[in-house]
């Protein structure tokens, strides 16, 4: 059933700002109507101004296949056609040569389309969903719009999260608004200007440090093409609870994992548990912590269900459907075998049918659910089965109930195996410093506070 679109002052805002603008983006809060904004101003461009003839959406897979299309459905004033160029070879050419105002391809398609076209690209506009999968200038995705940047009249950035690491990160969606005007013409002259090297290596530089006052002089320079906006300004939402539910490990397992942090390879029996890196242990013991790892041959082996036990807990106690993020292939299965009414979230169909009240448990890989997707109908209840250390999957993620047509307090359960790196990932995100680079720090720390032997009674340290 269509609704009657009432935009609210911001979304009137943003709306002006995209049809009076020739390059934008709108740095808006997850939630708060960039999708049918855009696909207002569109509307107004295309069939009311005449300034526009094709747009070209650029978004995540899932996004792509139902977001953009769903909106452009449930609005009463909307009536552009929208095809997605999805699928094989021949279903995305088949989309290309349809007739329609607005077509939205998945970002992984971004290279083989501006192959497909070169210089006869025929979109004079540009839509980038989720502008921050195009914070890595030496991405093949992000070389191939700066190729076509020039062909294109008009661009539109979204996203909740521009620089969900750093401010190194604005650089390459910056370029694809205003082609450098604004923050230099390449990466060199924008670290150059802004930041000075941190730790390095010779000629390679691990980091870089934010220049005093540079933060300011950047949001400057930019202000006049991009729109920042906090949902809590706008939108009078349901609260959203953070419930953190400790899960005991038995003592034999607490001991192996124990063990294995300190060790590092940990025998299995038939096969052994090894990390050779930093970056290695820190997955391991992810995986240690849900109740499953991959052996040094590659074979799951079964920890312990005190995870999933602790999920069936919540499902007999809430009694309602549940939003479950996992991180591994072996917790999917693993969670698919235990709760075999669960549904993974693999189309558009999965998606419906949570929003229609189908589905009792609904499995999301946060990389596949973190973006865009209108998951707020289907329930209020989210539980993070496995952590991740990204902060910008994780508050996406947690969007995906909490946004705007949400009636109900979402309630975010995180299951954190007691006294394990769960630990660690719970207090970086709630620092709002989740980098991988501060996970490794602080697991590194954790490796050598225990290999450092304790000195005996009346020993001495050396001065050395």
């Amino acid at each position: 059933m269509s609704q009657v679109f009432k935009p609210r002052p911001y979304q009137t805002y943003a709306i002006e700002k995209i049809i009076h603008t020739p390059a934008v983006c709108l740095m808006l809060d997850m939630g708060m109507g960039k999708t049918v904004a855009t696909l207002t101003a569109i509307q107004e461009l295309m069939f009311d101004r005449f300034e526009i003839k094709k747009v070209l959406v650029i978004a995540p897979l899932r996004v792509a296949e139902t977001t953009w299309l769903d909106e452009n459905a449930i609005w009463e004033h909307l009536h552009l056609r929208v095809i997605p160029v999805l699928g094989s070879l021949k279903k995305r050419v088949a989309a290309l040569n349809a007739d329609a105002d607005v077509y939205v391809i998945n970002r992984d398609n971004v290279c083989w389309l501006v192959d497909y076209y070169r210089k006869d690209f025929p979109f004079d506009m540009l839509v980038i969903d989720e502008s921050s999968s195009f914070k890595n200038p030496s991405a093949k995705r992000f070389k191939a719009l700066r190729k076509i940047r020039p062909l294109v009249k008009k661009v539109v950035e979204l996203t909740g999260t521009p620089a969900p690491n750093s401010l190194m990160d604005l650089w390459s969606q910056i370029y694809l608004l205003d082609k450098g005007e604004r923050l230099g013409h390449t990466l060199g002259e924008y670290r150059r200007h802004y930041f000075t090297e941190g730790a390095s290596n010779g000629h390679i530089v691990y980091n870089w440090n934010l220049k005093k006052g540079a933060d300011k002089v950047i949001y400057r320079r930019i202000s006049d093409i991009c729109i920042s906006m906090k949902a809590n300004d706008y939108l009078s939402l349901p609260p959203a609870i953070n419930n953190y539910i400790k899960v005991p490990l038995d003592s034999k397992v607490a001991a192996d994992y124990q063990r294995f942090e300190k060790e590092l390879v940990l025998n299995l029996g038939d096969g052994d548990l090894t990390a050779t890196s930093a970056a290695v242990l820190a997955n391991k013991l992810l995986q240690f912590a849900n109740g499953a790892v991959y052996d040094s041959d590659g074979v799951v082996r079964n920890i312990h269900s005190a995870k999933l036990d602790a999920l069936e807990e919540i499902c007999e106690t809430v009694n309602q459907p549940i939003l479950v993020f996992y991180w591994f292939k072996h917790d999917l299965a693993r969670l698919m075998k235990r709760f075999p009414q669960a549904v993974r979230l693999n189309s558009a169909e999965d998606i419906r049918n949570w929003n229609e009240g189908k589905i009792s448990m609904l499995l999301a890989h946060p990389a596949a659910a973190g973006h865009g997707l209108n998951l707020q109908h289907g329930g209020n209840i989210i539980v993070w089965y496995s952590l991740t250390w990204s902060l910008e999957l994780y508050q996406q993620a947690n969007k995906r109930l909490h946004r705007s047509g949400q009636l109900k307090t979402v309630v975010i359960h995180h299951l954190i195996a007691d006294n394990t790196i769960d630990n660690t990932v719970v207090k970086v995100l709630a620092d709002k410093n989740a980098r991988q680079e501060d996970l490794l720090f602080a697991l590194k720390a954790r490796i050598r506070r225990s290999k450092t032997p304790r000195l005996k009674a009346g020993a001495c340290k050396s001065p050395v």
